[in-house]
């Protein structure tokens, strides 16, 4: 690695969310940290292309056993902003900030808890609009303003905060599809194919502009189980 491949890795790494001190590692690959979430990125340069790789499968949309090759400098961006964005919300991460604004919370009478219920979805709006950055998951809407944090799993049907702040037991939709989604009337596979259900009427398919086109991309294995749940339990 040149001293320029080397300060360009460590610009990319500090502007995408990276802020410790890359390493340099002897197989020649950069490592990349932050103080906010324990998982490491690792870059090479590969020719003209930059190698990315991981110490979690999952901060990649799409990863190969050896990593996943980007062909540029801006590509690399997008992909290390993601990498930073997934591990600032992994499970748990958000919950446990949420644990930490109840400490400082009243929650004696019902407008207090009420109060700590409304903190709990901000929080997890925020997440979502960070890990879908802030466009429906469907259509690629990209007005936050207009967009909904829906949970795939229900709020009052989680078993814990844990599943209740998971991001990946949230999807970020457009209006019409989180109150088609949230009503039962639509849901998607584990891969992200949409169904329908039987009981939405075929005129109403085309007064909502339902599409059987419609699909989420890079869905993670971790959402599979809220997915499951919503088929089972909320599908009509």
């Amino acid at each position: 690695m040149t001293p320029l491949e080397r300060l360009r890795l460590e610009k990319a790494a500090a502007d995408c969310g990276f802020e410790r001190t890359p390493l340099l590692l002897n197989d020649g690959r950069m490592e990349l940290r932050s103080a906010q979430f324990p998982e490491a990125i690792f870059v090479q340069t590969a020719g003209d292309r930059f190698c990315v790789s991981t110490s979690t499968a999952v901060l990649l949309d799409s990863i190969e056993e050896e990593g996943v090759f980007v062909e540029d400098l801006d590509q690399l961006y997008a992909t290390l902003q993601r990498a930073s964005v997934i591990a600032r919300t992994m499970p748990n991460r958000v919950a446990d900030q949420f644990r930490r604004e109840k400490l400082r919370l009243p929650q004696s009478t019902e407008a207090e808890r009420l109060v700590v219920v409304r903190v709990g979805h901000d929080l997890f709006r925020n997440a979502l609009v960070e890990y879908w950055q802030g466009r429906c998951c469907v259509t690629g809407l990209a007005v936050p303003a207009l967009l909904r944090a829906s949970h795939i799993r229900p709020w009052a049907k989680c078993e814990s905060d844990d599943q209740r702040l998971d991001v990946f037991n949230g999807l970020l939709l457009a209006p019409h599809i989180d109150a088609l989604f949230d009503g039962g009337w639509i849901s998607f596979s584990n891969q992200g194919k949409l169904l329908v259900s039987e009981m939405l009427p075929a005129a109403a398919w085309a007064q909502l502009g339902v599409s059987l086109h419609w699909t989420i991309r890079n869905l993670k294995p971790a959402h599979g189980q809220y997915l499951t749940f919503h088929r089972t339990n909320e599908l009509r």
